[in-house]
């Protein structure tokens, strides 16, 4: 079999710099400050976070693996099946492609199209990867699919298996994983969706996830000041912020805070923001679902006939639905 050509890359959608400092500033100046977590994945945020999933903390990531390595052949005959023709391979938030790169074998794709906000991340991982499988077409398409998950039926006329590994659906509220879910099955043109879901567990063992002994997520967190300095002119401290995550059962969701240690001001051109002392930024949240409730939410976006598969721990599932 010939070579496949090199690696294509697309930038579709992506807000500008200009744009992206719009929407932090914003955020910044809400009467409770919040900024999108999409600010933490510039290239030192995405190493962190690639270190984050090795701690003894952070079990999804091993969960995740454990299923797959435990079902995944089940898994892929089952989406083949359903799909029941060629079909391309789309990768949601890549990263550094290992989660795709290791079914690429048992799903056998056509093509395999990576998505990413970070594509600076992105490009050597798409290179590592078409050097393991050098007849499979590749495409990296930088996007904020947070924004709206769309492509043009140039770069995916469908089907699709639109795979979305990890937790990262957590990142949204229930309306706008709604939304995305629904995104996802007209992307997938009559395909499937592969997700990740890290279902509801015991506070502490939540709680210690997204507050390592070793300090990696607060790194991760605090690295988000660094990235708006950098996009916004602004001069955020980080020795003057602390790291806080915490589980509100209410809401079945982490939230991820930074408080402020003292009074100060952040300030940048055109603007400021005063922060009293405990004061915080939010940064993110990571909602978890139990196996009904998510069920529910992929009806409600359309999808049919969910089959899950859980680590024995049964804290984490892959949901294949179509």
């Amino acid at each position: 079999m010939s070579a496949a050509p090199p690696v294509q890359y697309h930038a579709l959608g992506r807000s500008s710099p200009g744009e992206l400092a719009a929407q932090a500033r914003e955020g910044l100046l809400r009467p409770a400050a919040q900024v999108s977590p999409k600010f933490f994945y510039d290239a030192l945020g995405s190493r962190l976070f690639e270190a984050i999933t090795e701690l003894d903390e952070y079990g999804l990531t091993r969960a995740e693996g454990a299923i797959f390595e435990a079902h995944g052949r089940t898994i892929a005959h089952e989406a083949r099946s359903r799909i029941a023709s060629t079909f391309d391979l789309v990768d949601l938030g890549a990263g550094d492609c290992a989660k795709a790169g290791r079914l690429i074998p048992l799903l056998q794709p056509a093509r395999y199209l990576a998505l990413d906000i970070a594509t600076e991340h992105l490009r050597p991982a798409l290179q590592r990867l078409q050097e393991a499988h050098p007849e499979l077409p590749m495409i990296g398409i930088g996007t904020d699919f947070s924004e709206r998950l769309a492509l043009p039926r140039t770069l995916c006329p469908g089907p699709a298996l639109v795979f979305y590994p990890g937790s990262s659906i957590g990142n949204f509220d229930p309306e706008a994983a709604l939304r995305l879910l629904a995104q996802a099955r007209e992307l997938a043109g009559g395909g499937a969706l592969l997700i990740g879901v890290d279902l509801v567990k015991d506070r502490a063992e939540l709680e210690a996830a997204y507050d390592d002994a070793l300090g990696v997520t607060a790194a991760f967190n605090l690295n988000l000041l660094r990235h708006l300095n950098r996009l916004l002119g602004s001069d955020f401290d980080p020795r003057q912020w602390r790291h806080l995550a915490r589980f509100d059962a209410a809401r079945s969701r982490i939230e991820m805070h930074l408080l402020a240690r003292e009074d100060l001001t952040v300030r940048w051109p055109g603007g400021q923001r005063h922060f009293a002392a405990g004061e915080g930024i939010h940064t993110e949240n990571s909602y978890k679902w139990t196996l009904p409730d998510f069920a529910a939410l992929l009806c409600d976006a359309g999808w049919r006939r969910p089959r899950h598969w859980c680590d024995p721990a049964r804290g984490f599932a892959v949901v294949l639905a179509s």
